[in-house]
């Protein structure tokens, strides 16, 4: 079920996620054994969200020259999928213990309603646009631009979808991060002796080795799209001509 929240909450929930953002409000996470609990779980999800936001930054320059810098757009690209799916896991595992009442995570309390709220646009969009990017380059140039949808004159093929997905995706995650990074700074630096120090760094050192395997798969296989790029619409006019 969705919270709402009352037309005289709205300023209290907005306040809310400026107190997160600023630092002012933060969780009481219990510290567990061996893995640390919720504490343990904050630390590992702020090491991913640090890792992911440089990926990402370094990923957003590629895309002012998609065509000039392919290899890298689909390398860093594909670098990004694994650290996303364990952070999609962490913040699950933790919705999921919290909604189960488990009560370690339960004393930790949510995030502000406006974040929980916020937090599926986030994980949608960026499965998304992440998985039609490996789409678009197992499928090839040619099969890409085929139509996924052509309905009143509205034509939306994988390039397209790819595309529009990004500028959802950009303002959803614009807010998520204002509101996030300056926490995640404070709880990766944090030195009061959570346990599960070892298992966390394990996870971070498997995600990068899954994304360097990735990174090295995907990018052997953009060959069709070597010498036109993902925004070359002149070719793709050129076939909607012929047709």
């Amino acid at each position: 079920m969705t919270p709402s929240v009352p037309d005289n909450g709205y300023r209290a929930a907005t306040r809310d996620v400026l107190d997160t953002a600023m630092g002012r409000n933060e969780r009481p996470d219990p510290v567990g054994p061996v893995t640390g609990g919720p504490a343990g779980n904050a630390v590992l999800t702020a090491w991913l969200g640090l890792l992911l936001l440089v990926l990402f930054f370094l990923e957003g320059l590629t895309v002012l020259d998609v065509r000039g810098f392919l290899t890298w757009h689909v390398a860093l690209g594909a670098l990004l999928v694994p650290p996303v799916l364990v952070k999609t896991a962490t913040t699950g595992w933790r919705v999921l213990r919290y909604y189960t009442r488990q009560r370690a995570y339960q004393e930790a309390g949510p995030p502000p309603l406006l974040l929980r709220l916020l937090g599926p646009l986030v994980v949608l969009t960026s499965l998304v646009l992440l998985g039609s990017g490996v789409v678009l380059v197992l499928l090839g140039e040619e099969s890409s631009r085929q139509a996924l949808v052509d309905l009143a004159g509205v034509r939306v093929d994988w390039v397209g979808l790819h595309q529009g997905v990004f500028f959802v995706w950009f303002a959803v995650m614009t807010v998520h991060v204002l509101a996030r990074v300056l926490p995640a700074l404070r709880l990766a630096i944090r030195r009061d002796g959570v346990p599960g120090g070892v298992q966390r760094f394990a996870v971070l050192t498997i995600s990068l080795v899954l994304a360097a395997g990735t990174a090295v798969w995907l990018v052997g296989a953009e060959g069709s799209w070597q010498h036109r790029g993902f925004d070359d619409h002149e070719h793709h006019d050129g076939i909607a001509r012929a047709r």
